[in-house]
């Protein structure tokens, strides 16, 4: 594994070479801070005066030769603006494509400085991961705090990559505008009066992909692609690459997705007719917290279970889940018949105990090369949510009631036998089209420690230099060695999966602690609006089960449409940690809406509250997932106890909680069950507000 010097060392451009972020000299800095510390030869509040210095120097170094090329290629463009001009009084085709040339040249050269500016924003953030390391996460907070958000900050220049942008709208402007008088169209197309307009260049393509990755392109597939947390390398090498290449295959993918949306559309076709199975039964309708609960219950367990049988395989895990998917739907149908609430519960509680969203999770991280995991990451967080709005359309189409032998069909048993339908066809598919990837060729690396070390002696034993550089050659080489070492114990450590749950908490740095916590909070209130629905509309509003499916349905389809408008416009517009608080705000004004006051309690209330509170919940989610991965150790992107694990029990446990405030609430009684759910939701997301303001600096 090639650390990360060695890598940037290789990737500089040789006439840039002095302008890079020294990352060698900071790297012995937070060693030797380490040493003097321990030593008591220095104290922190001095380590970080000098460090921070140190910090500045190299920013300022950076920024300032940025400036400089980007005046350089400004000068450029006004140069070829200028026979741009004189071409448009007097068109010819040879002119207009030297031209053209000539502007390509420049956004080649845009290319350059975009890796130079992409090589060092990594350096800088990798340095502050390790002094936050070694000195207990705090530094990278005390820093961009003090220097990202001040008004002649030079931080944000180079994460921002700030002036850029006005080069590539020149660069594009032109280029269009060539292409349509190389054409003789004359309709000199501009980028400004149709902004849906999209000029086919190769270079603006490059440069389109290169500020992408810079900026950690906020479009609606890379924003919804981060939603499912599964994390990507910085810089991936070409091996780990071509290893996973070889481990795809199509249609196993698209069998993991349909194993999501099969079990969120099995989570949520209970939930309109989950109340009045209970009285059926002969228990309370509020009991209909519980039988919705049971579910995200065993699903706590089993997400750990199945994320460390994914260390070993894919698809028996998947014909588990199946098997026992099956099994819990037959028993949730035949608790009718057999008229035990015992049955029931069971059957829900088998059907969490299949859950393997870990499984699916670890599939597209491990088995889908690079390239692709993005476009099937945001396709793990559509399936999600198309099965989230199925399910209770599909229980709205299930409403009849008839018998097959002794077999009761109706609204209650129905989406218990379709769903075990579902589940044996799909139990099928996945035996004869699921393709196990290959594990032999795992972790074969070669390292980087072996191979430095084996150059450096055999150029020592050989001696091919001069007496009298010897030792200052064996020296130098010597000192990369060492420094190509301690890189690849660090690259070694820092992809070392985490093996326990107590080693995941100690990677959780306050910020991510936060964020997880902000997910808990927006499962929480979710789960709150939508299990006791049938119960608060049928009391205030007397409405039939098919309107509450009608109007589940209706709030899981806002998802998609949410997350377009989040991750083209506003994500944009904003920063990611403005659009979290905002959210939350707006999260607590739609709780506060859904009180019932003095005032009488109408549809139109109802509706509109839940509404803010689902929509503004579904954009904290995107946003809060898309942040975690970002503050989240590397570390956690693989293994057992990975991300997307911590995240799946934080929301699963919300949901567990929800369910059963409710099912408790509803023994008080149904006048009091509104405010009683809501109050925990709206204490649980004040907290959520303040716990973000206080770390809302660290989420950059």
């Amino acid at each position: 594994m090639v650390g990360f010097g060695k890598k940037l060392r290789e990737s500089q451009i040789e006439e840039w070479k002095g302008y890079y972020i020294n990352y060698k000299l900071m790297k012995k800095k937070v060693k030797r801070y380490t040493e003097q510390i321990e030593f008591g030869a220095q104290n922190r509040h001095n380590v970080l005066r000098d460090f921070s210095m140190l910090l500045d120097n190299q920013v300022e170094k950076i920024v300032l030769f940025l400036l400089v090329q980007q005046g350089v290629l400004s000068h450029r463009l006004s140069n070829i603006g200028q026979e741009h001009q004189t071409l448009l009084q007097q068109p010819n085709n040879t002119n207009i494509s030297e031209l053209q040339q000539a502007y390509r040249d420049v956004g080649q050269d845009l290319l350059r400085v975009l890796h130079f500016v992409e090589m060092n924003a990594i350096g800088l953030r990798k340095i502050l991961k390790k002094f936050d390391k070694r000195f207990g996460y705090k530094f990278t907070d005390y820093y961009i705090k003090t220097r990202a958000n001040h008004p002649y900050s030079q931080l944000r220049q180079v994460f921002r990559h700030v002036g850029i942008g006005a080069v590539v709208g020149v660069l594009t402007h032109n280029l269009a505008d060539l292409q349509d008088l190389q054409q003789c169209q004359g309709s000199y197309i501009s980028i400004y009066d149709q902004p849906s307009y999209v000029h086919q260049d190769p270079v603006l393509d490059s440069i389109k992909v290169a500020v992408g990755r810079l900026s950690n392109s906020t479009n609606f597939l890379q924003f919804l692609g981060r939603g499912a947390l599964i994390m990507q390398e910085e810089l991936p090498t070409p091996s780990e690459d071509h290893l996973l290449d070889e481990r795809y295959h199509f249609m196993s993918l698209l069998l993991n997705l349909a194993n999501t949306f099969l079990y969120m559309v099995n989570t949520y076709i209970v939930v309109p007719t989950a109340d009045n199975y209970s009285l059926n039964l002969g228990a309370a309708a509020s009991v209909c917290g519980v039988v919705i609960g049971s579910m995200a219950v065993a699903q706590v367990f089993s997400s750990v279970y199945f994320s460390a049988w994914s260390n070993r395989s894919y698809l028996r895990p998947l014909i588990f889940s199946s098997i026992v998917l099956l099994v819990g739907n037959i028993m949730y149908a035949l608790a009718y018949d057999m008229n035990s609430i015992a049955v029931l519960l069971a059957g829900r509680l088998f059907c969490g105990l299949g859950s393997a969203r870990a499984v699916n999770r670890r599939y597209i991280s491990d088995c889908v090369p690079l390239k692709l995991r993005m476009q099937a990451s945001a396709g793990f967080v559509s399936a999600s949510a198309l099965g989230m709005a199925c399910g209770p359309a599909l229980a709205c189409l299930l409403q009849t009631n008839f018998k097959i032998y002794k077999f009761t069909m109706n609204q209650d048993t129905l989406p218990g036998w379709v769903m075990a339908f579902a589940w044996l066809v799909y139990l099928l598919w996945l035996w004869t089209c699921f393709q196990e990837p290959s594990r032999e060729n795992e972790g074969n690396y070669v390292p980087y420690r072996a191979q430095t070390g084996q150059a450096v002696h055999i150029a020592v034993e050989n001696g091919h230099t001069q007496p009298l550089l010897m030792n200052l050659e064996a020296k130098e080489k010597d000192e990369d060695r060492e420094e190509g070492e301690e890189e690849y114990d660090d690259a070694k450590e820092s992809q070392k999966p985490v093996t326990s749950i107590v080693m995941a908490f100690k990677l959780l740095t306050p910020s991510v602690k936060v964020q997880l916590f902000v997910y808990f909070m927006l499962k929480y209130a979710m789960e709150i609006i939508l299990a006791e629905s049938s119960l608060i509309t049928e009391y205030y509003f007397v409405w039939s089960t098919s309107k509450v499916a009608i109007f589940l349905a209706c709030l899981g389809l806002t998802v998609l449409p949410v997350n377009i408008i989040v991750g083209n416009y506003i994500s944009n517009m904003f920063e990611e940690r403005q659009v979290l608080l905002t959210s939350e705000i707006m999260v607590c004004i739609g709780l506060l809406l859904s009180f019932h006051t003095i005032i009488p309690y109408s549809a139109t209330q109802y509706v509109g509250s839940a509404l803010i509170t689902f929509v503004f919940a579904e954009v904290l989610e995107g946003v809060n997932l898309s942040l975690l991965s970002k503050v989240m150790s590397s570390r956690l992107s693989r293994g057992t106890f990975n991300g997307g694990l911590l995240s799946t029990e934080a929301g699963t446990l919300a949901r567990v909680i929800a369910d059963a405030t409710i099912t408790i609430a509803g023994y008080l009684s149904e006048s009091k069950l509104l405010n009683a759910t809501l109050l925990p939701a709206l204490l649980i997301c004040i907290s959520s507000i303040l716990a973000t303001c206080y770390t809302y600096n660290s989420l950059y």
